[in-house]
């Protein structure tokens, strides 16, 4: 499949997306985003796919939304618009596997929801991270208003979009906006040796701990225990429980096969 504002490498079992459109900081037009969701189809159907990097490169990650194209629109053209991304940025915080965003430089709005869709996020020391939105007369609407709150809760939320202020990687840090925070030069390459650590262990494992914590997100704490243990169920029919208990009490490593 090619690309034209993306690019999409595997090494391993780690993919790496990378957003390639300096000409605009990565801003996300309609070509960008349905790129990214070109290519994430593409990631889900590689069973040999076990961790996914999204990142923007070197100097920026994604600098925000596409202003020239949203400065016109309608309140029908805006809620199309807003809805394409919301369709691919959920198939990004859906997706089976591990995610890392590996954050150099600006992630502004869209783009700091793009990174919000990850299971992780890696900053350089450099990177500075905002919602600028409310200085443009709109908010936060590609998730942000929505997967901010549940990521660093309701009151860092709040003042984080309310004000428009631009951050940087310490602060996020300290707000669990980020996971990490490491030398800029060494973002991408701590993202892929992240990846590379979770990519041995249990695919399927992982994969039900994910719809385990998605759904408890979004459920009571008793339906959300009544799914962790069915879904733990689950995995006890699997030929990689019967391999990982087994390579525990031989003391090897486990050779894990996602069956």
């Amino acid at each position: 499949m090619e690309y034209t504002v993306v690019t999409l490498d595997k090494e391993g079992a780690v993919g790496v997306l990378t957003l390639n459109n300096p000409a605009t900081l990565n801003a996300l037009n309609s070509t960008l985003v349905a790129e990214i969701g070109r290519a994430l189809e593409v990631i889900a159907a590689d069973n040999q796919i076990r961790g996914l990097i999204v990142t923007g490169g070197e100097k920026v990650f994604a600098a925000g939304g596409d202003i020239k194209a949203m400065m016109e629109c309608t309140p029908l053209a805006a809620k199309k618009y807003v809805a394409s991304i919301h369709t691919v940025f959920n198939r990004l915080a859906e997706i089976s596997i591990p995610t890392i965003a590996a954050i150099c430089g600006y992630a502004l709005g869209g783009g700091l929801e793009l990174a919000a869709c990850c299971d992780f996020r890696f900053a350089g020391e450099g990177a500075r991270f905002g919602f600028p939105e409310v200085t443009l007369g709109i908010f936060p609407a590609a998730g942000g208003s929505q997967r901010i709150p549940r990521l660093i809760g309701v009151g860092k939320a709040k003042e984080l979009m309310f004000s428009g202020d631009i951050i940087d990687a310490k602060t996020a840090l300290g707000l669990g906006l980020v996971n990490r925070v490491v030398p800029d030069s060494e973002v991408i390459t701590k993202a892929k040796e992240f990846a590379q650590k979770l990519s041995t262990r249990a695919p399927l494992a992982l994969r039900y701990l994910k719809a385990s914590i998605h759904a408890g997100l979004n459920t009571d704490l008793n339906t959300g225990l009544e799914q962790e243990l069915e879904k733990v169920a689950i995995l006890f029919s699997t030929r990689d429980q019967k391999e990982g208990m087994r390579a525990f009490m031989e003391k090897r490593k486990p050779n894990f096969i996602g069956e």
